[in-house]
């Protein structure tokens, strides 16, 4: 039983300041696919076609992805012997410098080549840090509060997440409302990466006030922290659970990147809709998914994540294929519920954390997590875009395809889930609590 039963006020806090923290370093991770195009031209050299020059844009949005593991794998390393706090603060500075330098970095223009490769090497930096953050936050928060209600608080905090998001599309929206195009292009592009900036050593500074978990200082104190190197104990002992997180994290990358980031950039660019439309339209969306990911909580700490997942990624597929399918033959009010719907059912992704801190005991958790979610994101994330834009060649709706297959696998890793993790007791059957202090 749990000896406290809700969340208590220190829990609330811990909640709020970490998904706060978590929506504004994911706002600086994401604000670049925003503006890709205009990067894409400020960057490159204007004799590149437009599709190499977008393409390359997203090769560089793609090294970010690529380097999450580095930054995970030595986070999650020290996160688990030295303490969750200390790395949960230093993703955060690690992403906020980059994207204030990215908001003040001359261009093509000025120096060259050197402006691609500097673009590169923040991106570098910000891969490294949201490789920390991420894993960082979901086991942070797990270790605070109830085990009943670990799936409400995953679901808070990663519809914290997608808020990062939702902040990049209102940001993109107010200027391209508030300017003109010849602005933006100009000077006012550089506008949301400098408030990111900002605001990412703000939540800098909000996050001194947190406090380590009790889960890990349990451990210190009974001597139970991990003796090996914690990700090489992961891969000698879990293999089954790496993999299945790395097949819930490709889903959760499809969510994301496709459903959500992308989608401003299909509108426009394929089926004519206005930038500030296809921005509101992207605003709502966040918002549900928001809404998704903490309902799929709820319904998780009462069914359990398998089965949340497995509902969800079927409703995934059958309204993305209703959706894609949809434009430009119906209305764009039509577009725009479809839309909403499967903005709501993809926060299914927010119980991909949940499944990973019910399948890593607390020693090794950190590094668990870490290792699948972000050599996962690596792959998937750094390919879904060049291959989506590929597919795009052969046909408008392209990356409708691509998410079919992702909530295929999604949903048959959801089953394995639950036959090896949920039906028969083992680690998913116990409390982090419970985990950490078993004697």
């Amino acid at each position: 039983m749990d000896a406290i039963p809700r969340l208590t006020s220190e829990d609330k806090r811990t909640l709020g300041l970490s998904s706060l923290g978590g929506a504004l370093e994911f706002y600086d991770f994401v604000i670049y696919v925003f503006y890709a195009k205009i990067i894409s031209e400020l960057f490159f050299p204007s004799g590149l076609s437009p599709f190499w020059a977008m393409l390359n844009t997203y090769g560089i949005f793609a090294a970010g992805y690529f380097f999450r593991p580095l930054g995970g794998v030595v986070m999650a390393h020290f996160g688990d012997l030295v303490g969750r706090k200390r790395l949960f603060s230093l993703s955060i500075l690690l992403m906020a410098l980059p994207t204030l330098m990215i908001g003040v970095m001359p261009t093509f223009e000025s120096i060259g080549y050197a402006a691609p490769l500097l673009l590169l090497l923040m991106r570098v930096v910000q891969g490294i840090a949201i490789g920390g953050e991420i894993p960082a936050a979901w086991t942070f928060v797990s270790e605070h509060v109830p085990s009943t209600k670990i799936g409400l608080a995953n679901g808070l905090l990663t519809a914290g997440l997608s808020l990062g998001i939702l902040l990049g599309a209102l940001m993109s929206l107010f200027i391209s409302l508030k300017y003109s195009e010849t602005e933006i292009h100009d000077w006012a592009w550089r506008v949301p990466f400098i408030v990111g900036g900002i605001f990412g050593l703000i939540a800098l500074y909000l996050r001194s006030y947190l406090k380590e978990t009790p889960v890990f200082k349990a451990m210190q104190q009974r001597k139970q922290l991990a003796t090996k190197m914690p990700v090489k104990q992961v891969l000698a002992e879990h293999k089954t659970a790496v993999v299945i997180g790395m097949l819930f994290t490709w889903f959760l990358t499809a969510c994301v990147v496709v459903l959500i980031l992308a989608m401003p950039n299909l509108l426009t660019g394929a089926f004519g809709f206005e930038r500030a439309d296809a921005f509101k339209m992207q605003s709502a969306a966040i918002i549900m998914q928001m809404l998704g990911c903490i309902v799929a909580g709820l319904l998780a700490d009462r069914l359990g994540a398998g089965k949340v997942i497995i509902w969800g990624s079927l409703a995934v597929a059958v309204i993305a294929a209703i959706f894609y399918n949809s434009l430009g033959l119906v209305s764009a009010t039509t577009v725009f519920m479809l839309y909403m719907l499967l903005g709501l059912f993809s926060g299914t992704v927010g119980m991909v954390s949940y499944s990973m801190v019910k399948m890593f005991p607390a020693q090794i958790r950190f590094s668990g997590i870490s290792f699948s979610y972000n050599v996962a994101y690596a792959i998937a994330g750094g390919i879904t875009l060049p291959l989506v834009q590929w597919l795009s060649l052969y046909s408008k709706i392209g990356a409708m395809y691509y998410i079919g297959v992702v909530c295929v696998v999604a949903f048959f890793t959801a089953l394995l889930y639950r036959a090896k993790f949920e039906k028969h007791g083992g680690i998913s059957a116990m409390t982090p609590a419970q985990n950490a202090l078993k004697d």
